[in-house]
Protein backbone atom coordinates (compact mmCIF):
# COMPACT_ATOMS: atom_id res chain seq x y z
CA UNK A 1 0.00 0.00 0.00
CA UNK A 2 1.24 3.50 -0.79
CA UNK A 3 2.20 5.70 2.12
CA UNK A 4 2.94 9.37 2.37
CA UNK A 5 6.62 8.52 2.74
CA UNK A 6 6.70 6.73 -0.61
CA UNK A 7 4.19 8.94 -2.43
CA UNK A 8 3.90 12.64 -1.54
CA UNK A 9 0.47 12.79 -3.24
CA UNK A 10 -0.96 10.84 -0.31
CA UNK A 11 -1.60 13.05 2.69
CA UNK A 12 -4.20 12.67 5.41
CA UNK A 13 -7.64 11.08 5.15
CA UNK A 14 -10.95 12.38 6.45
CA UNK A 15 -14.53 11.24 5.91
CA UNK A 16 -16.65 13.77 4.01
CA UNK A 17 -20.10 12.29 3.63
CA UNK A 18 -19.70 9.18 1.44
CA UNK A 19 -16.22 10.24 0.29
CA UNK A 20 -13.03 9.33 2.15
CA UNK A 21 -11.06 12.41 1.18
CA UNK A 22 -7.29 12.49 0.73
CA UNK A 23 -5.95 15.93 1.60
CA UNK A 24 -2.94 17.99 2.60
CA UNK A 25 -2.94 20.30 5.61
CA UNK A 26 0.20 22.44 5.80
CA UNK A 27 1.21 25.59 7.62
CA UNK A 28 -0.68 27.82 10.02
CA UNK A 29 -2.55 31.09 9.89
CA UNK A 30 -5.67 32.07 7.98
CA UNK A 31 -7.09 28.97 6.25
CA UNK A 32 -6.85 28.70 2.47
CA UNK A 33 -8.74 26.05 0.50
CA UNK A 34 -6.92 24.99 -2.68
CA UNK A 35 -9.01 23.31 -5.39
CA UNK A 36 -7.21 21.48 -8.20
CA UNK A 37 -8.01 21.21 -11.90
CA UNK A 38 -9.38 18.31 -13.93
CA UNK A 39 -6.45 17.10 -16.01
CA UNK A 40 -5.85 13.34 -16.27
CA UNK A 41 -3.76 11.96 -13.42
CA UNK A 42 -4.16 15.16 -11.42
CA UNK A 43 -4.19 15.41 -7.64
CA UNK A 44 -4.11 18.27 -5.17
CA UNK A 45 -0.40 17.64 -4.63
CA UNK A 46 0.42 17.49 -8.36
CA UNK A 47 -1.36 20.82 -8.91
CA UNK A 48 -0.25 22.71 -5.83
CA UNK A 49 3.06 21.22 -4.67
CA UNK A 50 5.07 24.39 -5.38
CA UNK A 51 2.42 26.77 -4.04
CA UNK A 52 2.03 24.70 -0.87
CA UNK A 53 5.72 25.06 -0.11
CA UNK A 54 5.75 28.77 -0.95
CA UNK A 55 2.74 29.77 1.17
CA UNK A 56 2.85 27.39 4.14
CA UNK A 57 4.75 29.95 6.23
CA UNK A 58 1.85 32.40 6.05
CA UNK A 59 -1.36 30.38 5.85
CA UNK A 60 -2.98 27.10 6.80
CA UNK A 61 -3.25 25.42 3.42
CA UNK A 62 -5.98 22.81 2.87
CA UNK A 63 -5.75 20.93 -0.43
CA UNK A 64 -8.20 18.03 -0.92
CA UNK A 65 -8.48 15.56 -3.78
CA UNK A 66 -12.00 15.94 -5.13
CA UNK A 67 -13.90 12.72 -5.80
CA UNK A 68 -12.70 10.97 -8.94
CA UNK A 69 -9.23 12.49 -8.69
CA UNK A 70 -6.08 11.67 -6.78
CA UNK A 71 -6.40 9.32 -3.82
CA UNK A 72 -9.84 10.09 -2.45
CA UNK A 73 -12.16 7.07 -2.21
CA UNK A 74 -15.78 7.30 -3.33
CA UNK A 75 -18.79 5.05 -4.00
CA UNK A 76 -18.48 3.14 -7.27
CA UNK A 77 -21.91 4.39 -8.39
CA UNK A 78 -21.16 8.05 -7.66
CA UNK A 79 -22.49 10.59 -10.14
CA UNK A 80 -19.87 13.24 -10.79
CA UNK A 81 -21.37 16.71 -11.01
CA UNK A 82 -20.99 20.16 -9.51
CA UNK A 83 -23.47 19.51 -6.72
CA UNK A 84 -21.70 16.33 -5.59
CA UNK A 85 -18.29 18.04 -5.57
CA UNK A 86 -19.71 21.05 -3.73
CA UNK A 87 -21.24 18.77 -1.09
CA UNK A 88 -17.82 17.15 -0.64
CA UNK A 89 -16.13 20.55 -0.27
CA UNK A 90 -18.59 21.77 2.35
CA UNK A 91 -18.36 18.46 4.24
CA UNK A 92 -14.58 18.76 4.08
CA UNK A 93 -14.59 22.26 5.59
CA UNK A 94 -16.92 21.04 8.34
CA UNK A 95 -14.74 17.98 8.99
CA UNK A 96 -11.54 20.00 9.39
CA UNK A 97 -13.36 22.54 11.55
CA UNK A 98 -13.07 25.59 9.29
CA UNK A 99 -16.00 27.99 9.01
CA UNK A 100 -14.57 30.49 6.54
CA UNK A 101 -11.70 30.28 4.04
CA UNK A 102 -9.89 32.02 1.28
CA UNK A 103 -10.28 29.86 -1.82
CA UNK A 104 -7.83 29.30 -4.68
CA UNK A 105 -9.33 27.43 -7.62
CA UNK A 106 -7.46 26.18 -10.67
CA UNK A 107 -9.42 25.66 -13.91
CA UNK A 108 -12.20 23.17 -13.00
CA UNK A 109 -11.41 24.04 -9.37
CA UNK A 110 -12.19 27.65 -10.18
CA UNK A 111 -15.75 26.70 -11.09
CA UNK A 112 -16.00 24.91 -7.74
CA UNK A 113 -14.61 27.96 -5.93
CA UNK A 114 -17.29 30.05 -7.61
CA UNK A 115 -19.92 27.46 -6.64
CA UNK A 116 -18.88 27.74 -2.99
CA UNK A 117 -18.92 31.55 -3.07
CA UNK A 118 -22.33 31.65 -4.79
CA UNK A 119 -24.06 28.96 -2.71
CA UNK A 120 -22.37 29.51 0.66
CA UNK A 121 -21.07 33.10 0.55
CA UNK A 122 -20.65 33.19 4.31
CA UNK A 123 -17.97 30.46 4.08
CA UNK A 124 -15.70 32.41 1.72
CA UNK A 125 -13.37 35.28 2.47
CA UNK A 126 -11.42 36.03 -0.74
CA UNK A 127 -11.30 34.22 -4.10
CA UNK A 128 -8.37 33.47 -6.38
CA UNK A 129 -9.35 32.01 -9.77
CA UNK A 130 -6.51 30.69 -11.91
CA UNK A 131 -7.23 29.83 -15.56
CA UNK A 132 -10.75 29.33 -14.31
CA UNK A 133 -13.79 27.62 -15.75
CA UNK A 134 -17.20 28.83 -14.55
CA UNK A 135 -18.53 31.17 -17.23
CA UNK A 136 -19.63 30.37 -20.80
CA UNK A 137 -16.97 29.84 -23.47
CA UNK A 138 -16.53 27.81 -26.62
CA UNK A 139 -14.79 24.48 -26.01
CA UNK A 140 -11.14 24.74 -27.05
CA UNK A 141 -9.33 22.03 -28.96
CA UNK A 142 -6.92 21.81 -26.02
CA UNK A 143 -9.64 21.17 -23.44
CA UNK A 144 -11.35 18.69 -25.75
CA UNK A 145 -8.11 16.71 -25.89
CA UNK A 146 -7.54 16.96 -22.13
CA UNK A 147 -11.02 15.71 -21.25
CA UNK A 148 -10.91 13.12 -24.04
CA UNK A 149 -7.59 11.63 -22.86
CA UNK A 150 -7.13 7.87 -23.18
CA UNK A 151 -4.24 6.43 -21.17
CA UNK A 152 -0.83 6.06 -22.79
CA UNK A 153 2.56 7.64 -22.17
CA UNK A 154 2.41 9.34 -25.57
CA UNK A 155 -1.06 10.74 -25.00
CA UNK A 156 -0.10 12.06 -21.58
CA UNK A 157 3.01 13.68 -23.05
CA UNK A 158 0.83 15.39 -25.66
CA UNK A 159 -1.57 16.64 -22.97
CA UNK A 160 1.26 18.00 -20.81
CA UNK A 161 2.64 19.88 -23.82
CA UNK A 162 -0.76 21.50 -24.32
CA UNK A 163 -0.70 22.69 -20.70
CA UNK A 164 2.78 24.21 -20.75
CA UNK A 165 4.07 27.20 -22.69
CA UNK A 166 7.60 26.23 -21.67
CA UNK A 167 7.98 22.80 -23.26
CA UNK A 168 11.15 22.15 -21.24
CA UNK A 169 8.91 21.57 -18.23
CA UNK A 170 7.45 18.45 -19.84
CA UNK A 171 10.12 15.93 -18.93
CA UNK A 172 9.75 12.17 -19.08
CA UNK A 173 9.63 11.88 -15.27
CA UNK A 174 6.64 14.21 -15.00
CA UNK A 175 4.87 12.50 -17.90
CA UNK A 176 5.47 9.07 -16.41
CA UNK A 177 4.19 10.17 -12.99
CA UNK A 178 0.98 11.59 -14.43
CA UNK A 179 0.53 8.62 -16.79
CA UNK A 180 0.82 6.12 -13.93
CA UNK A 181 -1.62 8.20 -11.88
CA UNK A 182 -4.11 8.16 -14.75
CA UNK A 183 -3.91 4.35 -14.87
CA UNK A 184 -5.18 3.75 -11.32
CA UNK A 185 -8.33 1.68 -11.94
CA UNK A 186 -10.78 3.64 -9.77
CA UNK A 187 -9.78 7.10 -10.98
CA UNK A 188 -9.39 5.94 -14.59
CA UNK A 189 -12.99 4.69 -14.67
CA UNK A 190 -14.17 7.88 -12.98
CA UNK A 191 -12.34 10.12 -15.44
CA UNK A 192 -13.73 8.31 -18.44
CA UNK A 193 -17.27 8.90 -17.14
CA UNK A 194 -16.88 12.58 -16.23
CA UNK A 195 -16.51 14.39 -19.53
CA UNK A 196 -18.18 12.45 -22.33
CA UNK A 197 -18.40 13.87 -25.84
CA UNK A 198 -19.79 16.21 -27.02
CA UNK A 199 -17.81 18.11 -24.40
CA UNK A 200 -19.29 21.57 -24.94
CA UNK A 201 -22.11 20.40 -22.67
CA UNK A 202 -19.50 19.74 -19.95
CA UNK A 203 -18.24 23.31 -20.30
CA UNK A 204 -21.83 24.54 -20.08
CA UNK A 205 -22.52 22.37 -17.02
CA UNK A 206 -19.61 23.98 -15.14
CA UNK A 207 -20.72 27.52 -16.05
CA UNK A 208 -22.70 29.56 -13.53
CA UNK A 209 -25.57 31.89 -14.42
CA UNK A 210 -24.40 35.42 -15.17
CA UNK A 211 -26.59 36.88 -12.44
CA UNK A 212 -25.06 34.52 -9.86
CA UNK A 213 -21.50 35.48 -10.82
CA UNK A 214 -22.42 39.17 -10.85
CA UNK A 215 -23.81 38.69 -7.34
CA UNK A 216 -20.41 37.71 -5.91
CA UNK A 217 -19.21 40.35 -3.46
CA UNK A 218 -16.00 38.69 -2.32
CA UNK A 219 -12.67 40.32 -3.26
CA UNK A 220 -11.56 38.29 -6.28
CA UNK A 221 -8.25 37.90 -8.08
CA UNK A 222 -8.17 36.27 -11.50
CA UNK A 223 -4.85 34.95 -12.81
CA UNK A 224 -4.45 33.69 -16.37
CA UNK A 225 -1.74 32.72 -18.82
CA UNK A 226 -1.91 34.77 -22.00
CA UNK A 227 -0.97 31.69 -24.04
CA UNK A 228 -3.37 29.24 -22.36
CA UNK A 229 -4.55 26.67 -24.93
CA UNK A 230 -6.91 24.91 -22.52
CA UNK A 231 -9.05 27.65 -20.95
CA UNK A 232 -9.15 30.87 -23.01
CA UNK A 233 -8.20 34.19 -21.47
CA UNK A 234 -11.71 35.37 -22.35
CA UNK A 235 -13.11 33.53 -19.31
CA UNK A 236 -11.12 35.70 -16.91
CA UNK A 237 -11.97 38.84 -18.88
CA UNK A 238 -15.65 37.92 -18.58
CA UNK A 239 -15.33 37.45 -14.82
CA UNK A 240 -13.46 40.76 -14.52
CA UNK A 241 -16.51 42.42 -16.07
CA UNK A 242 -19.05 40.47 -14.04
CA UNK A 243 -17.50 40.45 -10.54
CA UNK A 244 -17.64 43.92 -9.00
CA UNK A 245 -14.67 43.68 -6.62
CA UNK A 246 -12.19 41.94 -8.92
CA UNK A 247 -8.80 42.30 -10.56
CA UNK A 248 -6.95 40.33 -13.23
CA UNK A 249 -3.26 39.54 -13.60
CA UNK A 250 -2.16 38.15 -16.98
CA UNK A 251 1.17 36.32 -17.38
CA UNK A 252 2.76 36.41 -20.81
CA UNK A 253 4.80 33.41 -21.99
CA UNK A 254 2.51 31.26 -19.89
CA UNK A 255 0.07 28.46 -20.65
CA UNK A 256 -2.37 26.74 -18.30
CA UNK A 257 0.27 26.15 -15.60
CA UNK A 258 0.69 29.60 -14.03
CA UNK A 259 1.41 28.08 -10.61
CA UNK A 260 4.25 26.03 -12.14
CA UNK A 261 5.56 28.15 -15.02
CA UNK A 262 5.62 31.32 -12.88
CA UNK A 263 5.64 29.66 -9.46
CA UNK A 264 7.46 32.36 -7.47
CA UNK A 265 5.57 35.28 -9.00
CA UNK A 266 2.24 33.47 -8.66
CA UNK A 267 2.81 32.70 -4.98
CA UNK A 268 3.86 36.29 -4.26
CA UNK A 269 0.82 37.64 -6.09
CA UNK A 270 -1.50 35.39 -4.10
CA UNK A 271 0.21 36.17 -0.82
CA UNK A 272 -0.06 39.92 -1.39
CA UNK A 273 -3.71 39.66 -2.39
CA UNK A 274 -4.77 37.48 0.54
CA UNK A 275 -2.89 39.58 3.09
CA UNK A 276 -4.12 42.94 1.78
CA UNK A 277 -6.82 44.81 3.67
CA UNK A 278 -10.11 43.78 2.07
CA UNK A 279 -11.24 47.39 2.07
CA UNK A 280 -8.13 48.64 0.27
Amino acid sequence: MNTQASNPEIGRQIQCGPILTNYHDLGSGEPVLMLHGSGPGVSAWANWRLTLQALKGDFRLLAPDLAGFGFSEFPVDMQFNRRAWLDQIVAFLDAVGVDKVHVIGNSFGGSMALALAITYPERVNKLVLMGSVGVPFELTDGLDKVWGYTPSFENMQSIMKIFAYNQALVGDELVQMRYEASMRPLTRAAYESMFPAPRQRCVDAMAHPEAAVRGIRHPTLMVHGRDDKVIPLSTSLTMLNWIENSQLHIFGRCGHWTQIEHATAFAQLVQNFLKADAAA
